[in-house]
């Protein structure tokens, strides 16, 4: 890398020689149902439950709560993004503006966050599959089933999740065929997602009673239940939130896309706002059609719902096209996972030679490798106990993100911005005071969990990523 350095490379990606270059093939169509693919899947399908079980009806409220504060961390993304429109999403505005130990702890989050989130839809979509299998005959033992259960450190029960296996390699394979080729496929997949939706709050409309909103706010904002669990709007807003993110996958996407100037903000505000209407929508008439007591805590409310008002046939569409269309989730975030690890591996921070792409302009090494990663996390790890990880690695890379852009601000008012966050200090700290909020009302065992993953990241940094990087850096100038 001839005349290597970080912020021209990253302002202008097509300095970057051709082994590291990657090839531009999306439109704001395809970006939009990026964010869509990623957005609207387990959160919308799953949380409503789950949310009802901690805020009543007041779910509603969580969602909006929720999805403003991720809008205005969108808002931040699409300034940032616009700016620098290089792989990447928060690592690379945290690189350019903070540098690079900020830059590591960012990416590290989001290496958490992309990874569990991955595997849990993925094991989640094996279990739709494996239900699908059993009804027809063609169940797989049960050891294919599931990971290992764990008692402490002690396997109780061996096991290995195939069909999660399965659908990674699928979307990998996707992937490696050709970026332009899975946005098609997604697209097609997000049309029947909403679709479905759609169906669900037409069949659902007609047995709407108001009585189910009384009372409105049974636990109150923020306040701590039976055995010290958090409920509430805001602890409801806390774990709704891994519902809304997926829209930084399309930040992600910015060295790949024709017209980063005009794209990236309309497929990130995009879906943003597509999403917030559609999540209140579908919470309202769950609610008004049968009273939040009666689906909380379900792991599929929606279908539920639709079998309790006694629309069978509703409730199997809707299974069926979540087993369908759950891949889109993963396949956005997994395209979102493999585009941080190849950015972080061409700064030297991971393997260079896993940043190399392929002569259809896709990142096979690092696509194999995210692969093989999050395969072994969803086939042999049980992740119940830690999927708020998630949530705690992405709140951090929103922060990180709002900060980059007012740091911004104030360093360099003046610099071109192809899309300019509206009253960007009220954004931009209401993001971040948001953010924060949201952070600390996640369990506790979660807050220390990620900070015994940040510790492991900060010796990893300074064993090897510093090093690493340096050397980079070197044979780049020679």
């Amino acid at each position: 890398m001839r005349n290597w350095n970080v912020k021209k490379v990253i302002s202008a990606p097509e300095l970057m020689p051709e082994e590291h270059r990657l090839k531009r093939s999306l439109s704001w169509p395809h970006l939009t149902l990026l964010g869509v693919g990623a957005i609207v899947g387990t959160g919308i399908l799953v949380l409503t439950g789950v949310g009802a079980a901690k805020a009543g009806p007041a779910v509603i409220l969580s969602f909006a709560i929720a999805g403003i504060i991720c809008a205005f961390a969108a808002l931040a993304y699409a300034e940032m993004a616009t700016m620098y429109p290089a792989a990447g999403s928060a690592y690379t505005y945290s690189y350019v503006v903070f540098g690079e130990l900020i830059a590591w702890f960012v990416g590290w989050s989001l290496i958490l966050e992309y990874s569990l989130v991955v595997s849990a839809v993925a094991v989640g979509w094996a279990e739709h599959a494996n239900l699908f299998l059993d009804i027809r005959g063609l169940g797989l033992p049960e050891f294919l089933k599931h990971g290992p259960d764990f008692d402490g450190l002690r396997i109780v029960q061996s096991g290995i999740n195939v069909l999660a296996i399965f659908i990674i390699a699928v979307i990998a394979g996707l992937l490696i065929y050709g970026t332009r080729e899975s946005a098609n496929l997604n697209a097609v997949l997000v049309v029947v997602k909403l679709l479905a939706l759609a169906m669900f709050i037409m069949v659902a409309l007609p047995a709407f009673n108001g009585d189910n909103f009384t009372p409105f706010m049974p636990h109150g904002f923020p306040r701590s239940g039976p055995s010290g669990s958090e409920v509430g709007v805001m602890a409801a807003a806390a774990i709704i939130f891994f519902a809304f993110y997926g829209f930084d996958a399309i930040a992600t996407a910015a060295e790949e896309t024709k017209n980063p100037d005009r794209d990236l903000a309309i497929g990130i505000i995009g879906s943003m706002v597509l999403c917030v209407l559609l999540y209140m929508a579908v919470a309202a008439v769950a609610i008004g059609a049968l009273h939040y007591t009666q689906f909380a805590d379900s792991g599929a409310p929606l279908a539920l719902i639709l079998e309790r008002i006694g629309q069978s046939w509703a409730a199997q569409v809707l299974a069926a096209s979540a087993v369908l269309t759950l891949p889109t989730v993963i396949l956005a975030f997994f395209y979102g996972q493999s585009r941080i690890f190849f950015t972080m591996a061409r700064d030297g921070l991971l393997p260079t030679n896993l940043a190399r792409v392929s002569s259809r302009g896709t990142p096979v090494r690092i696509t194999l490798f995210t692969a093989v990663v999050v395969a072994v996390i969803a086939g042999l790890f049980p992740l119940a106990d830690i999927a708020a990880l998630a949530n705690a690695g992405t709140l951090t890379a929103f922060i990180a993100v709002a900060a980059a852009m007012l740091a911004m601000r104030r360093r360099e008012p003046d610099a071109p911005r192809k899309f300019s966050t509206p009253v960007p200090w009220v954004i931009g700290i209401g993001a971040i005071l948001g953010c924060a909020y949201l952070f600390w009302s996640l369990p506790e065992a979660t807050r220390r969990y990620f900070l015994i993953w940040n510790v492991l990241g900060l010796v990893i940094y300074l064993v090897y990523a510093a090093r690493s990087a340096d050397r980079t850096r070197s044979a780049a100038g020679a």
